[in-house]
């Protein structure tokens, strides 16, 4: 103290000061502070809301899931019902067709059935007409050698008549 040039009730009241500045501050800072006991319960309750919190989004989480899970099996069961019913819609259709060209093809059977009887038909007339057209030249085959025998014995009697008048 006396190298510093303070006098004893100097340095006293320098060091009280001071140790009031600091005990000032350790106060200031303490009543910053919260005790041990505040800090485990404000803890414990954070921990309790995480807990709150974490089982809200558990249930949150479970429910969406059960939610799109629902969707989910009701959108394949309505894929399942679409697959059932197109399957129905294109049998009855095949089924249809399927009736439509059995059909077709009888008619086109009784047509062709029909068309084959004309034909034959047409062919017993043509074979019936070849064989009136053979009888009629058969006849006339038969009229002309008639005619010609009836000729030739005419006109070789005129030249035995001329032959015997000449004579």
């Amino acid at each position: 103290m006396k190298a510093s040039g303070f006098t004893s009730d100097q340095s006293q009241v320098a060091v009280s000061i001071i140790s009031n500045a600091i005990n000032n501050g350790i106060d200031q800072y303490a009543t910053n502070l919260i005790p041990k006991e505040a800090l485990s319960r404000m803890s414990y309750k954070q921990k309790v809301d995480f807990a709150k919190l974490k089982g809200e989004l558990q249930m949150i989480d479970k429910s969406e899931f059960n939610s799109l899970r629902n969707e989910h099996e009701r959108l394949r069961s309505d894929l399942e019902k679409m697959r059932t019913k197109f399957k129905e819609e294109i049998n009855k259709s095949l089924s249809s067709v399927r009736l439509d060209l059995n059909l077709e093809k009888g008619r086109i059977r009784e047509e062709s059935s029909i068309y084959d009887l004309k034909i034959k038909e047409t062919d017993t007339r043509i074979d019936q007409e070849i064989a009136n057209m053979r009888v009629q030249i058969d006849s006339v085959k038969t009229q002309v050698m008639q005619w010609l025998f009836g000729v030739c014995t005419g006109t070789f009697a005129l030249i035995l008549a001329y032959v015997r008048l000449v004579s």
